[in-house]
């Protein structure tokens, strides 16, 4: 192994949290620019599970093409059935309820299936016959025998026929949609300069499977790539580019590397919430006697520049055991025993402060800025935080093409309630955490950074406060803080 750079690991772990603030790199141009084909970069893990990688074109006259190609496993290696789906996309206004995203409506035309193992035929129309309306009943009769390449018809605008519901299918993720733009450095050390990456975000898919069909997303799933402007080395894509309904694309299978959490994990991006958070996220694992700690930072922006409040959280969990559930993650149960709170505006310290007595920390003792222990209070009911509480987590490890070590953690569930039983354990994955320190360099220190804001009239830093109507909206909701 290559030797490891002077850069130390605490330093590379706090130079990332800053990177991440530093929204000056991303561009997001509202409304965005769709026109072109966009790809995912890898094997997506939807709730369910569902295993799929999808390609979506959209044309300049506002119709769109796409492709999502389904699997029997986590490595997107051996193909089950894949959909192709035509309508139409108009782009509304700007969303008043998640910041940086244009809201838009679709209408589609068509939906078809192409099954890629006689198995595959077999599942599906026996979903669709035990659960459809009677125009759906005789999709296709038993003991069809599989015919490749065959396309059959799932939706028609035109008939008016739709059996997609067996499918937890809706397209709803077209309603909300953003498009960033930053630029990588060139990977090899001859290059210098750096290129375009295009990412397309669209909403969020609910946890729950019956909720899916009428859920209007305020929060995003793995972003697509363009297929002219991604990320690089990025093998999966141009796998995924020249595949069709006729080919699907076939992802090479990787080997899992084992769980070996000890160390230190950042968010690699500014990340999305349903009900509208931003948020980044900062964990250090204690191996050696399976203890946790775990910063999360708040924001009001889409580019975590504007903070909210911080939320610090430690406890331990138990022995990782490979899921039975979800191929390729692994079970673990957290438990949450003490949490710290910062806030970071005046909003948040209003809000703080009117908080009924003994429920989050001392009765009206917040100010910004100042950290305070809520754990004598158990918790903080403002922000919908219970101590000492208990997850049923699923974690899943991977290395990413460039060799580092990336964590995935369970999707919340969109609810916003908490996976505090078996029965909830999460079956897909949020924005992985990239390694930014190894077991042997870990630090407990509170990292804080330093927020750039406006200059106040004394020439003091001042924290932009939230607006009034996101206030509002807040406020109503449970705030989910991992």
């Amino acid at each position: 192994a290559a030797a490891e750079p002077p850069l130390r690991w605490e330093s590379r772990c706090r130079q990332q949290l800053r990177h991440l603030q530093d929204g000056a790199r991303i561009a997001a141009r509202l409304p965005p620019r769709l026109e072109g084909r966009w790809v995912s970069t890898g094997c997506e893990v939807r709730p369910g599970p569902e295993f799929l990688t999808r390609s979506y074109l959209f044309y300049s006259n506002r119709l769109f093409k796409a492709y999502q190609f389904y699997y029997w496993d986590p490595s997107c290696h051996d193909p089950s059935y894949t959909l192709v789906i035509k309508g139409k996309l108009r782009l509304r206004q700007a969303s008043w309820i998640t910041r940086g995203a244009t809201e838009a409506d679709y209408h589609l035309h068509k939906v078809g299936i192409v099954f890629h193992t006689q198995k595959a035929m077999q599942e599906v129309a026996s979903w669709i016959n035990q659960t459809s309306s009677e125009g759906c009943s005789g999709f296709l009769p038993p003991g069809r025998t599989w015919a490749p390449g065959a396309l059959y018809e799932l939706l028609s605008a035109k008939t008016e026929r739709d059996c997609t519901a067996a499918l937890g299918f809706a397209m709803h993720e077209l309603s909300l949609v953003r498009v960033e733009k930053h630029y990588q450095p060139l990977l090899q050390p001859q290059q210098s300069g750096s290129q375009l990456v295009e990412e397309l975000y669209l909403g969020d898919i609910h946890t729950e499977w019956v909720e899916r069909l009428h859920y209007r997303p305020t929060g995003y799933q793995r972003p697509l790539q363009s297929a002219v402007h991604h990320v690089h080395p990025c093998p999966a894509c141009g796998i995924i580019y020249r595949a069709d309904e006729h080919h699907p694309p076939i992802l090479p299978a990787r080997a899992q590397p084992p769980m070996q959490l000890s160390g230190s994990w950042v968010s690699t991006h500014c990340e999305v919430r349903p009900a509208v958070l931003f948020l980044t996220r900062y964990f250090i694992f204690h191996g050696h006697n399976h203890t946790w700690e775990g910063y999360y930072y708040h924001y009001s922006d889409p580019l975590c520049q504007q903070p909210t409040f911080t939320i610090y959280a430690s406890g331990h969990y138990t022995q990782s055991i490979p899921s039975s559930k979800v191929r390729g993650g692994t079970e673990l149960v957290f438990k949450v025993t003490q949490a710290r709170v910062t806030p970071m505006d005046q909003v948040t310290v209003m809000m703080l402060n009117s908080s009924a007595p003994g429920s989050c920390g001392l009765t009206s003792s917040w100010s910004t800025g100042v950290e305070q222990d809520i754990t004598p209070t158990n918790g903080c009911l403002a922000l919908g935080i219970k101590l000492p509480h208990t997850e049923y987590e699923l974690f899943k490890m991977e290395q990413d093409t460039r060799d580092r070590s990336l964590l995935y953690i369970g999707e919340r569930p969109t609810d916003g309630s908490s996976p505090d039983s078996p029965e909830k354990r999460p079956t897909s994955y949020q924005a992985p955490l990239v390694q930014c320190a190894g077991a042997s360099q870990e630090f407990s220190n509170y990292i804080s950074l330093k927020y750039s804001g406006k200059k106040a009239a004394n020439g003091n830093e001042a924290l932009k406060p939230l607006p009034v109507a996101f206030l509002l909206f807040t406020a109503l909701l449970f705030l989910r803080w991992d």
